[in-house]
């Protein structure tokens, strides 16, 4: 009873007034009204099962295969990952944190790695660069912000179940081509599978192989109207799977930009099969169309380019495929999805760059509720934003 009033009480706050224009519903404005979020360090999941100790010591064995013969595939999206520092400046936020949580990088997936290693494949959008580099090119010299990380900080994915990153996005030339290169490099040589700059990434993961593309949209949608359907209808003839990750949108905006809806959908009409989306920093509603998930933006994931931002709250998308041997090959069903609503800070009054899972049933429901109004100007918003994956019958 108390998250249904917890709930009601934001809808009341963020309905518009009869015969205004609508406008992005700021899940700002509706934290305002939920009660206060508590400060917790260490998120504890539930146990599992099928723990990586219980395997290592030979009490459970894991099938690809589900008890009707299917293959079942979990797949979490998550917004930017961007660690490290600004090369120009002496002091950086990032590193302070890290002498406070004793050096060892990883800190900051500790309250989420248990989500990331129970899945089977893991998306996130790497937004910088991998390099002891300090070259910055002329045309980056006056941006605001600039990312790198060590390339030993790649630990950071394959060590906490990152399995898949997107690497199209306006970071990655923070440092040149050569960077962007070398951050190519660090990563494949890791094993972390990467799309970006033209390339596709393919993982195979059960035995299936899935495609990935991931473009840079801002500024480019004219080149990319042609170029995007047309690669992702090639991808879609050789795998089975195709996800797509679009670096677009305005920063700090609720809801998706026209270009970005009509983007979403003609990769669904070309063959995607999935599509993720971030740059904003502001979680963004879901579509389901043509049968097909469009997360407009996933917001901030691991995010250290801000000591503080006024909006800390953000989730990770994941879905499910099933896989079935039919007749005709291979049959492929999408299971639905769940959000699992987090703030990227285990502290509500500054960000110490830890993602967290919310607790709180009031900033749980802050987060769906301004999901919600902010899909009621899309054709194909979804209606429910579940927490907990729907029970097969």
């Amino acid at each position: 009873m108390r998250r249904f009033l917890a709930l009601l009480m934001c809808m009341l706050l963020i309905v518009p007034a009869a015969g205004a224009e609508e406008e992005d519903v700021s899940l700002l404005d509706v934290l305002a009204g939920a009660d206060p979020d508590v400060v917790f360090d260490t998120y504890i999941p539930a146990p599992d099962p099928m723990s990586e100790e219980a395997v290592e010591a030979g009490t459970q064995v894991k099938s690809i295969y589900e008890e009707d013969g299917s293959i079942l595939i979990t797949i979490t999206g998550t917004g930017d990952f961007t660690v490290g520092g600004d090369t120009r400046k002496a002091s950086n936020i990032w590193y302070t944190e890290l002498k406070k949580q004793g050096g060892d990088p990883s800190f900051a997936m500790r309250n989420i790695r248990d989500v990331l290693m129970a899945d089977d494949l893991t998306i996130v959008n790497f937004e910088g660069t991998l390099t002891n580099s300090t070259y910055v090119p002329s045309s980056k010299r006056e941006n605001q912000f600039l990312f790198s990380a060590p390339p030993e900080y790649v630990t950071m994915l394959t060590e906490n179940g990152v399995e898949a990153v997107s690497l199209e996005n306006n970071h990655v030339l923070d440092h040149g081509q050569e960077v962007w290169d070398e951050t190519k490099d660090h990563l494949s040589n890791a094993g972390v599978v990467w799309s970006g700059d033209g390339e596709l990434g393919v993982i195979e993961v059960k035995g299936i192989k899935i495609a990935m593309l991931s473009y840079l949209c801002i500024d480019r949608y004219a080149q990319l109207w042609d170029a995007v359907p047309a690669d992702i209808a090639a991808a879609k003839a050789q795998y089975p799977i195709v996800i797509v990750s679009f670096h677009w949108g305005n920063e700090k905006e609720y809801s998706p930009t026209s270009n970005q809806v009509r983007m979403g959908r003609l990769a669904v009409d070309a063959g995607a099969d999935l599509v993720l989306g971030h740059h904003s920093h502001r979680i963004q509603p879901i579509e389901q169309y043509k049968g097909v998930y469009i997360c407009y933006s996933l917001g901030n994931f691991c995010f250290a380019g801000h000591n503080n931002p006024d909006d800390k709250s953000s989730m990770l998308f994941q879905t499910r495929f099933r896989i079935r041997e039919g007749e005709n090959g291979q049959e492929i069903t999408n299971e639905g999805f769940r959000i699992i609503p987090i703030r990227i800070s285990s502290r509500s009054e500054r960000n110490d760059f830890i993602p967290t899972p919310y607790t709180s049933e009031s900033s749980i429901d802050a987060v769906i509720g301004t999901l919600k109004e902010n899909g009621r100007k899309l054709d194909y918003a979804v209606s429910e934003y579940p927490l907990e994956w729907a029970v097969s019958e």
